[in-house]
């Protein structure tokens, strides 16, 4: 609201005459003075109540999208901020949405999937930029995560080392920049385990269904008496819906058969038979919004949020076919999610929904 009455003003000042007109520059080089203080400055986390705080860095897919961004899900437990995988334009959309990435306590992978890693490179460089970071982000996540953490150090180290030239050690200390992994595993036979404990927050990892993808894991956070799972991307399991019993929200991914299965025939009918295949092969692994919705009800959580959406919904009367009968499978609150959306848990009790980027 307070950008378009700014828009606004501005444009009435410039069509009140050729006087004002001339006054453009000063006009819009005074807006800017304004919203780069108050983007620099942002900072969401001091106004959250106590309590958990689900933040959607990032509700797209692979799929182009204009309006998403790669998988992120940001949470913030008791003033810390955690980072749920990270895709293409997540650093972006987490500064928009006043979430600064020099507030990042930690990272966890689902899983090692392109759309879900794409984004860790920048958001490292913007952290160790913007907090004069002394050591790496710490980097959770199954067998690989060595793999990842070494890989992007060695993909930025030619920039590293121009940045600490140019900008100085005391900006950008060295050893500051990258990721120090920290591998996890569930014993064989258990469905979860325990991979963060500090200052009242839990965070368990639960194993779940991506195959042929592996490892592949949701995670559930516990905090001052409220709870959050997150499915990452996960066919409809049975572990999860166990890990998730009594949470007071559920993030799932979701996508829709049907209309992955016009974008299938649409393909072969363009003739491009490789990527009609992925559109068939996609759903094997993937959570539909009914089934979705029937793990809510039978975990009986007390929101529903779905993320990761496949395929794009550029119009909201799509919203209608993508849900399906999910509606009608789960009655508490089920939400298609938006980058810029917060679903705040206060410890007090209750849950609210409302977005930073409107």
């Amino acid at each position: 609201m307070k950008r378009m009455l700014l828009g606004v003003l501005l444009i009435a000042v410039l069509a009140a005459g050729a006087g004002f007109y001339v006054m453009r520059d000063t006009i819009a080089l005074s807006l800017f003075r304004r919203a780069a203080q108050e983007g620099l400055v942002a900072d969401v986390i001091s106004e959250l109540p106590d309590g958990l705080t689900a933040a959607f860095c990032g509700t797209g897919s692979p799929l182009p999208d204009r309006t998403r961004a790669g998988p992120c899900t940001a949470v913030i437990a008791g003033g810390k901020l955690f980072v749920f995988d990270a895709g293409d334009g997540a650093t972006e959309t987490l500064a928009r949405m006043g979430l600064p990435v020099a507030r990042i306590d930690a990272v966890f992978l689902t899983h090692f999937h392109s759309d879900h890693i794409d984004g860790l490179g920048g958001l490292a460089v913007q952290r160790w930029a913007t907090s004069a970071a002394t050591a790496p982000i710490p980097l959770y996540g199954g067998e690989g995560v060595e793999r990842i953490a070494n890989g992007l150090r060695e993909a930025y180290a030619l920039d590293t080392g121009h940045r600490i030239a140019h900008h100085g050690a005391a900006v950008v200390p060295p050893g500051g920049e990258g990721y120090t992994a920290h591998r996890f595993t569930i014993a064989e036979g258990e469905d979860t385990a325990l991979v963060y404990e500090a200052d009242g927050v839990r965070i368990t990892a639960i194993r779940v269904d991506h195959g042929p993808v592996r490892p592949v894991f949701g995670y559930r956070v516990d905090y001052a008496g409220r709870s959050l799972v997150i499915s990452g991307d996960t066919k409809a399991s049975e572990a999860l819906a166990r890990a998730a019993q009594g949470a007071d929200l559920l993030i799932h991914e979701a996508l829709d058969p049907e209309l992955v299965g016009i974008m299938e025939a649409n393909a072969r009918a363009l003739n491009q038979a490789g990527v009609a295949q992925i559109f068939h092969d996609i759903p094997d692994y993937h959570t539909s919004p009914e089934e979705a919705a029937t793990l809510a009800s039978e975990a009986h959580v007390g929101a529903l949020a779905l993320t990761h959406v496949i395929p794009p919904l550029p119009i909201t009367i799509l919203e209608g076919p993508f849900l399906g009968d999910a509606r009608q499978l789960y009655d508490g609150p089920l939400w298609i999610m938006r980058d810029g959306d917060l679903v705040i848990l206060p410890a007090s009790g209750g849950i609210e929904r409302r977005n930073t980027l409107r």
